[in-house]
């Protein structure tokens, strides 16, 4: 999925190449292309294995079936790599004369000679075409034949590069493309694009740009397509010295290269020839060396011969700029020694002024840090008096109350001579039950302080040593203690006397507790200390 969402991104960018975008945009889509042209060659070779495996397993083909499958394989390496589909183009002669079929025979023959022209070998080229004898043929092979020996004289004039050669070439190649162009259909690409080229090499530039802007509009067109049309019109657009289009169409066409695995192409050359030109000599290097790999992993020899010629002008260039660069740097760097030994010193200078900044202030934050525990302390505590205060004067009105109804009640029993009325009110006191709600009000006032005491405080002992509280249990004799500690109550005699034990037993509780935890038994009550109020 991320390859074909790849794919389709690079498609986008190519048609904004067309319709007009900003250059960055382009570049990024090249270089993602660059990074990725592995995926799309893996793409390429497991439709040629596929292929040849189809081949492979049939050992009972005939001779048509044969050629139908060399043909496929032809087609896949043809602007992928010379040696293999010259192999297949010989195969296909070979199948081709089984079959005695002599439109085949020819069909397989200009293969043979695309593969040639592709690979620089105009000489070899010439010779398997000069001979060839199209008459009597399809229309659509006869049209091939024609269009090949068109280009043939067009890439010949192109390699010679001669004011006198080109020429003669050029209207040789014309010629043959007028009787292409009889036999193609009028609504197919290739009579636009054949019709568009010759137009280009007989001069005619704002013909051919109009015919190559309703080519390149097409919806439908493939990579390749897309990449043929681009690349001639960015040619129109150079002789009109109209650079920046240029550059746009060779990078869409070269994006289109890569996406098809087309190795035979100009299009990555004639763009780093252009950038360099233009004075962007870092990405002129960048796609040199793009072009002279591609065209040795092709095999085509006029590519490498004007790729080598670029090359080494590029890399001169790219030298002399670095080593103005390094001139450069060397002023730079004399200046900025200057300027570092001047930083030393007074960082020096800082460095001890900022240290005794430092020390006065870890000495204040740590007054300051005092005085906000000390706050939070103080807050603490008046909070807990306020609620205590409160607490205590409504257990003392309790109290009073309670008093005051025993002692009417004692008056007038008294008064009324009922002795033994009064012994029963006496017994009536539960005074354990009295102590009891004393100690239930204390744990309600206290976790309404502190309600997560219970649960920090178990975060200091392991799962199974944590204070198990019973049903409807705020806290027990083992929280009771802590909890008055957290109060400030440290004298076991006195937290003692509040629970009704004895100090033996308060000191017994205090070490058990201490040495379940996790923390030793020194730092315990000041883990306790630590637990705030809500």
């Amino acid at each position: 999925m991320k390859f074909i969402t790849l794919c389709l991104l690079l498609i986008n960018v190519q048609m904004m190449a067309v319709y007009g975008a900003d250059r960055d945009s382009l570049m990024s889509a090249l270089h993602q292309a660059m990074e990725s042209s592995s995926k799309f060659d893996q793409q390429k070779l497991q439709t040629i294995q596929s292929l040849q495996s189809t081949l492979a397993g049939s050992t009972s083909l005939s001779p048509l079936a044969k050629y139908g499958l060399y043909l496929q394989l032809f087609n896949e390496y043809k602007s992928f790599k010379y040696d293999s589909a010259y192999a297949y183009a010989r195969k296909l002669e070979a199948a081709a004369a089984q079959t005695k079929d002599p439109s085949l025979i020819i069909y397989a023959r200009i293969k043979l000679g695309f593969t040639l022209v592709s690979s620089g070998l105009f000489k070899e080229t010439f010779d398997s075409l000069n001979t060839l004898n199209a008459a009597g043929t399809p229309d659509s092979v006869r049209a091939e034949f024609y269009s090949l020996m068109g280009r043939y004289y067009y890439d010949l004039g192109d390699f010679d590069n001669d004011g006198n050669y080109t020429l003669a070439y050029n209207k040789k190649g014309s010629a043959y493309i007028d009787s292409a162009l009889t036999l193609y259909p009028s609504n197919s690409f290739q009579y636009w694009y054949f019709k568009g080229l010759q137009l280009v090499k007989d001069g005619n530039l704002d013909d051919a740009s109009e015919n190559f802007k309703k080519i390149i509009h097409s919806p439908d067109l493939s990579p390749h397509q897309l990449a043929l049309v681009a690349s001639t019109l960015s040619d129109i657009y150079i002789r009109k010295a109209e650079f920046d289009t240029a550059i746009d169409l060779l990078i869409s066409a070269s994006i289109a290269d890569i996406q098809s695995s087309t190795k035979e192409t100009s299009a990555m050359l004639n763009l780093a020839e252009l950038l360099f030109k233009t004075g962007d000599v870092r990405n002129a290097s960048i796609y040199i060396e793009r072009a002279m790999q591609d065209a040795v992993f092709y095999g085509a020899r006029q590519r490498k011969i004007q790729a080598g010629a670029i090359l080494p002008i590029i890399e001169d260039e790219k030298i002399a700029t670095v080593e103005g660069q390094r001139k450069a740097l060397i002023g730079y760097a004399s200046i900025v020694t200057l300027l570092l030994l001047a930083l030393v010193v007074l960082s020096v200078i800082i460095y001890r002024q900022v240290q005794k900044l430092r020390l006065a202030q870890d000495i204040i934050s740590k007054a300051h840090a005092h005085t906000q525990e000390i706050n939070h302390q103080l807050v603490e505590a008046n909070k807990i008096k306020e609620e205590y205060i409160g607490y205590f004067f409504n257990v003392n009105s309790d109290y009073f109350t309670k008093v005051e109804k025993f002692k009417k009640a004692i008056e007038q029993k008294i008064l009324d001579r009922k002795f033994d009325d009064i012994r029963f009110l006496a017994g009536n006191i539960n005074l354990k039950k009295e102590k009891e709600d004393l100690l239930q009000h204390f744990d309600k006032v206290f976790l309404k302080l502190f309600p997560h005491f219970v649960a920090d405080f178990n975060t200091l002992f392991k799962p199974e040593d944590q204070v198990k509280l019973k049903d409807e249990e705020l806290l027990n004799t083992d929280l009771r203690i802590f909890a008055l500690i957290r109060m400030g109550i440290n004298d076991n005699e006195k937290i003692a006397k509040i629970l009704e034990y004895s100090v033996n037993t308060i000191y017994t509780y205090k070490t058990r507790i201490k040495n379940r935890s996790l923390v030793d038994n020194d730092e315990f009550e000041d883990r306790v200390m630590q637990i705030r109020t809500l």
